[in-house]
């Protein structure tokens, strides 16, 4: 008879502390993103601006400036080619990365200011506030903002290849699973729903509360679950075949911001979210218990990002703070 063996458990939770901080931004931090290579930090900001910095000292490599408005949100493709940035300017930017990473810090800090955008995706009628790279292929993209619309793109002729209806507030984000098949949106309205990326059809209706406000929905790394954050200072993970809740993260502070929260996988699995009492919150995934809360920033933490392969966490202040932190967990 075969033994079952049980699962290992989870490595010892090492905390997490401050190493950096910069401040490459003259407004409020709105995003924060590493690369999926791990060799950039991107930031957006309500200054209009998008910057590229060094992921260990937070130096700033390369300023990204076309934006006639704040920026929202980033998302990176899967091969760190190329960066969108959603803004309220109505549009999306694709920013091509390439030669900052061929030729480096040097050879970007030569040349900081070029202009490095080769597409503006025009559509939207009123503020961009989310956008994400389908993780299968650069050129499609899908896009929520305040015109409750959630749009696809197709990235090489700059088209818009569907605009849905989605919701009746606000769209707060839209988020690829891992295959590419479908989207998750997050909206105002209080609802969170799937769509088929190449149809447009709405597959299912995760959460339809009208309140509390959806404020971020995005999903796991394994496709599985939906993180979703509500401003009633809950974090929820959703089994999204079932439509069952399955955990909620509880403890920090959200009822006004759309709040970036994020998976971390490289060393145990943690939920980090930021949090209006501008601290930086960890918790066990499957434990549901705060770890450890992460404090410094001088105002709202609106976004966190893990890096991909290290045990690094970028974080975001809004306009009191406008400070981006880095931190690492002890060895």
């Amino acid at each position: 008879m075969s033994q079952q063996t049980a699962p290992p458990p989870p490595p010892p939770y090492r905390p997490y502390r401050q190493v950096r901080e910069a401040t490459p931004h003259s407004r409020a931090v709105s995003c924060v993103r590493f690369s999926p290579c791990g060799r950039l930090l991107a930031t957006a900001s309500l200054d209009g601006t998008v910057a590229l910095l060094s992921p260990s000292s937070l130096a700033v490599i390369a300023v990204l400036r076309g934006h006639s408005d704040g920026v929202s949100d980033l998302s990176w493709s899967t091969e760190s080619y190329y960066l969108c940035s959603a803004s309220d300017d109505r549009t999306i930017r694709i920013w091509d990365i390439r030669p900052v990473l061929a030729g480096g810090a040097q050879a970007a800090a030569a040349d900081p200011g070029a202009d490095r955008c080769i597409r503006v995706l025009k559509g939207h009628t009123n503020f961009v506030f989310s956008a994400n790279f389908n993780p299968q292929t650069s050129s499609q993209i899908a896009s929520g903002g305040f015109d409750c619309t959630v749009r696809i793109w197709d990235v090489k002729n700059g088209r818009c290849t569907r605009a849905i209806e989605a919701h009746s507030e606000p769209v707060t984000s839209v988020h690829f699973i891992r295959d590419g098949s479908i989207v998750v949106s997050g909206s105002h309205d209080g609802s969170c729903k799937i769509w088929d990326a190449k149809t447009g059809a709405c597959l299912k209706t995760v959460i339809d509360e009208k309140k509390p406000a959806v404020s971020f929905s995005m999903f796991s790394p394994n496709g599985k679950f939906i993180l979703v954050a509500m401003l009633d200072n809950s974090l929820k993970l959703c089994n999204f075949a079932t439509g069952k809740f399955l955990k909620v993260y509880s403890g920090h502070v959200n009822r006004q911001y759309c709040i970036q929260s994020a998976f971390s996988v490289t060393n145990g699995k943690y939920i980090v979210s930021g949090s209006e009492d501008n601290c930086v919150y960890i918790w066990d995934l499957q434990g549901r218990n705060i770890l450890q809360k992460l404090e410094g920033h001088t105002d709202t933490v609106i976004s966190v990002s893990c890096h991909p392969t290290e045990n690094k966490i970028a974080s975001g202040g809004l306009d009191n703070d406008r400070t981006v932190r880095l931190w690492v967990q002890d060895s």
